[in-house]
């Protein structure tokens, strides 16, 4: 019924730039609240950035400044990252909640996650 897929992942400079999607697809007419979350090798996922239904967004205190969430339709979004460092090298994955879809309303689906690397 929900598929929540990202994309825009891939092999970046440090410095670099980069932008991640992640869309909602099936059933769905409209997602209210998304989070990106990474998780690199060895350490515990942790969250990036929140956009509520409001479009209120929320940074990780290492994402803050150099990040962005951004909403361009009711079934996507982007994050552009700049400034990247190798640390920011992890597994970007999308998580939806707060979905209205054309049967009532759903809670709590994620996306398969794009790699980030940044990596000279």
């Amino acid at each position: 019924q929900v598929q929540i897929v990202e994309s825009g992942g891939g092999l970046v400079q440090p410095g670099g730039s980069l932008t991640l999607s992640c869309a909602a697809s099936g059933t769905v007419l409209a997602v209210n609240k998304w989070d990106w979350y990474r998780q690199s090798p060895g350490k515990q996922r942790e969250l990036v950035a929140t956009l509520s239904a409001r479009s209120d967004t929320q940074y990780a205190d290492f994402a803050e400044g150099r990040f962005r969430v951004t909403r361009s339709s009711a079934k996507r979004i982007y994050l552009q990252m700049n400034g990247l460092k190798p640390e920011d090298t992890a597994v970007y994955t999308c998580h939806a909640d707060q979905i209205a879809t054309q049967t009532g309303p759903v809670y709590d689906y994620w996306g398969q996650g794009t790699q980030v690397t940044v990596s000279s």
